[in-house]
């Protein structure tokens, strides 16, 4: 194949270009205009729950300022997910606070609930004060067990912070990922589901929380005819230019999230009954995953093969694939840091593959990458077998 084929590039639906002229035609080229609030109003109504939002330089920024209207300073510890991007425990760091890592359950590959509340306890005991947030990911866009987080978050009286930047579109019981929590997160990076180039959201509960999001991404600008500042702010409101790319983002969301869906059955028919590729899938009928990117696990006994052997030769053959993440406390910065872990996200880590389910990968390009999945292993059991 000459092409090469990518886990998921940006797709424009071709009215990106119609909202940046008109942002250039009436000199709308800062940091707020009527790009950014039908931006917002778009992704209002598309996540429902009566929630507000608002557009922002990053889905990092978007936790970092739901972090500190949570109140998180130095010294206190957030609750996070192990199996996920830095992103989503970094700015605990930049409030001076401490990460603590939960590691994952088998069914969603997220935060595990029974974990979750052991570390609660654990924390309490040990430092005499609960945790200030709780950070689950619903990673890959599958759906995390949030009913069962956000029961123990309310036992505890601990705000939820949810981490829904691959999750746009994902829904648990029929309830858009990002709208469970206090405060929701989103991202469009360019390999979202939907891009602003950069950029990413704040789901918000009211007005009142929009208003203060606002306050905090324009750098904490007072009401006065002079610049006052009485608390920190920060520069992280999206750009008029951006959220005209998400207004055209907006007009294809739902042919994206279909198209990602019908990549993940492709490939989900292709692999049934194949030993040792397993395909990550809707645990049951409450999940309804975005599935922004496939994933599979390569069993090194029933394949011969493992991970990174597929993922090289995959990429001489022109199909660009990614390891799963890392989990955060593997991770050297994150080495001493409290962790909650039960061999999950590890054993995770150590099998699994992202494969291409982006807007431009074709059912012919399915066909493909299925193709030399099955050669990689089938080339290896071979040779196993010879020796």
């Amino acid at each position: 194949m000459d092409k090469r084929i990518y886990l998921c590039l940006a797709h424009m639906s071709g009215k990106e270009q119609d909202f940046i002229r008109e942002a250039f035609d009436t000199n709308w080229v800062v940091p707020l205009g009527p790009n950014v609030n039908a931006f917002e109003d778009d992704l209002k109504h598309f996540v429902g729950q009566n929630k507000e939002v608002v557009a922002l330089s990053a889905g990092t920024a978007a936790i970092h300022l739901g972090l500190i209207q949570l109140g998180v300073s130095a010294g206190d510890e957030v609750i996070c997910q192990s199996f996920t991007f830095c992103a989503s425990a970094n700015p605990v760091a930049y409030q001076g606070a401490t990460p603590v890592f939960i590691d994952s359950e088998e069914d969603t590959w997220n935060m595990d609930p029974a974990l979750l509340e052991e570390a609660i306890k654990d924390r309490i005991a040990k430092t005499g004060k609960k945790p200030k947030a709780i950070l689950p990911v619903h990673l890959y866009g599958m759906p995390a067990r949030i009913d069962e987080i956000c029961a123990i978050a309310a036992k505890y009286d601990i705000p939820v912070l949810e981490d829904a930047a691959e999750a746009l579109g994902s829904e648990f019981k029929g309830q858009k990922c990002g709208t469970f929590g206090t405060f929701g997160v989103l991202s469009f990076n360019g390999n979202k589901m939907i891009t602003t180039s950069g950029g990413g959201a704040l789901i918000v509960p009211d007005e009142a929380a929009k208003k203060q999001t606002m306050f905090y991404a324009t750098q904490a600008r007072e009401p006065f005819p002079h610049y006052q500042h009485e608390k920190i702010g920060y520069n992280y409101r999206m750009s008029n230019i951006c959220a005209g790319i998400g207004r055209g983002q907006m007009t294809v969301l739902e042919d994206h999230i279909a198209h990602h869906r019908h990549v993940h059955d492709l490939y989900a028919k292709a692999f049934e009954g194949v030993e040792g590729i397993t395909l990550k899938s809707n645990p049951d009928d409450r999940f309804n995953a975005n599935y922004w990117l496939s994933t599979i696990l390569i069993d090194p006994e029933k394949t011969g093969t493992n991970y990174d052997e597929v993922r090289v030769q995959l990429d001489a053959k022109g199909i660009e694939t990614r390891p799963l993440w890392k989990p955060m406390h593997l991770q050297p910065v994150y080495v001493n840091n409290p962790c909650y872990v039960n061999g999950v996200s590890e054993r995770l880590f150590n099998m699994g593959l992202c494969i291409p389910a982006g807007p431009w990968v074709t059912d012919e390009d399915v066909a493909y990458i299925v193709e030399q999945i099955k050669a990689c292993c089938a080339k290896s059991c071979f040779i196993a077998v010879l020796k």
